[in-house]
């Protein structure tokens, strides 16, 4: 029994050392616009700047550690990138860390 859990608990710690890894190796979309979330809306909708814009169906948020995050979870005032669909309503939300500011900076995506 001592054995399983020890070997679990290895597994479990190799899995996060690659999460933290995958987190250094963050990819965003090169047509991505930048904004700053705004007041809390209700579902579907976001507000980045002055805009309210609609959360497309099968949307996705990202949040600073690449993982998927509900609408409810959004953090106001957050720095994003974020991507449109041919409608015009948002497909994914990124919430940047300070580094990826930092590199869209370097890259002059404002």
């Amino acid at each position: 029994m001592m054995r399983k859990y020890l070997l679990l608990l290895a597994f479990y710690s190799l899995f996060a050392g690659a999460s933290a890894h995958a987190q250094q190796m963050r990819i965003l979309p090169a047509q991505g616009e930048r904004g700053t979330l705004g007041e809390s809306q209700p579902l579907p909708l976001v507000k980045i700047g002055s805009k309210v814009l609609r959360l497309a169906p099968g949307g996705v948020i990202y949040d600073q550690s690449n993982r998927f995050i509900v609408h409810g979870h959004l953090p106001p005032d957050a720095a994003v990138l974020y991507t449109k669909d041919v409608n015009g309503d948002i497909q994914r939300i990124y919430i940047l860390t300070e580094q990826d500011q930092a590199r869209l900076d370097r890259a002059g995506k404002r």
